[in-house]
């Protein structure tokens, strides 16, 4: 059950939450304030304009906690006007840093809805399209032994024919060996990279003349089948895309200012910031990705 009580952070969205217009039947009259009306609307709005977790309750459901966070809002409104609050250099100070917030949102959208358009997410969609189609996947199955030996063992039993499936099955020590060693596809990034250049080296149907050495054992590898990486549908990955395009466009858009902007910068102390120094975060080094076992997760 939803508290009556919206959460602070949510307050915040609701307080200063814009109101939609609406026809007077559409939009009754939800509650009375001392003679001041609340309109559905107006809680509408402010279910909108709440945090995601929040939007994703019901509007029925929030809806009598929304209406208390509104009356309550005007009742603290309505008193801290008889005490003039909206007077005192606290309200202005306020006042002046919310205003400049709206103004960042108001420019930032108008910002987004110029670039992020419909076409540009189907060509961002191509450009990836086109990427992924020159990206290489292959398929293919190994089998893992403790010894070279053993590996070498393996590879004279499929040059007389072996079945490598049969002889994964039951020799190989990997996981992937119920499955007759099959690794499923894979891009070159994804293996250690001794076995990568191995299996990429491969031509479909052929496998491994000699063993190959990981940390993780020897491996005969084979080679079943090769194709361009997989593209999603488009309906798939729009707004992801469009969120990506959005955040680039916002992005561009500060740094365009900030490039024609004079800006000098000090210490948290207001000390000069020394020559040569940065006022920016610490970098971390990159990290390196971990190497994957060869066996398909």
């Amino acid at each position: 059950m939803v508290s009556r009580f919206v959460p602070a952070l949510a307050f915040a969205f609701v307080a200063f939450a814009g109101v939609s217009p609406a026809s007077a039947a559409d939009d009754p009259v939800v509650a009375v304030v001392n003679g001041a009306n609340i309109h559905r609307s107006q809680v509408h709005d402010a279910h909108k304009h709440l945090p995601a977790q929040y939007q994703q309750i019901p509007f029925e459901t929030i809806f009598p906690g929304l209406l208390e966070s509104i009356i309550d809002t005007k009742l603290a409104a309505s008193d801290a006007r008889a005490q003039k609050v909206q007077a005192t250099k606290e309200f202005k100070d306020q006042m002046t840093r919310l205003e400049e917030q709206v103004l960042q949102r108001i420019m930032l959208t108008r910002k987004i809805d110029k670039d992020v358009t419909d076409a540009a997410v189907r060509d961002r969609y191509a450009q990836i399209a086109k990427e992924l189609n020159s990206i290489e996947q292959i398929q293919a199955r190994h089998i893992l032994l403790k010894t070279e030996a053993e590996a070498v063992a393996v590879i004279a039993e499929l040059g007389k024919g072996g079945d490598f499936a049969a002889l994964a099955k039951t020799r190989s020590t990997g996981p992937s060996a119920p499955e007759g060693g099959d690794l499923g596809f894979f891009t070159r990034g994804q293996m250690v990279p001794e076995f990568e250049t191995a299996a990429f080296a491969l031509k479909t149907g052929e496998f491994t003349p000699t063993p190959v050495k990981t940390q993780f054992g020897w491996h005969v590898i084979k080679v079943e089948n090769r194709r361009a990486s997989e593209v999603p549908k488009f309906d798939e990955v729009a707004d992801g895309l469009r969120n990506d395009l959005s955040r680039e466009a916002s992005a561009s858009y500060i740094a365009g200012l900030r490039e024609k902007a004079k800006i000098t910068m000090f210490n948290a102390d207001g000390s000069p910031v020394t020559e040569g120094a940065s006022a920016k975060p610490t970098e971390r080094p990159a990290e390196k990705p971990a190497e994957k076992q060869p066996e398909k997760k």
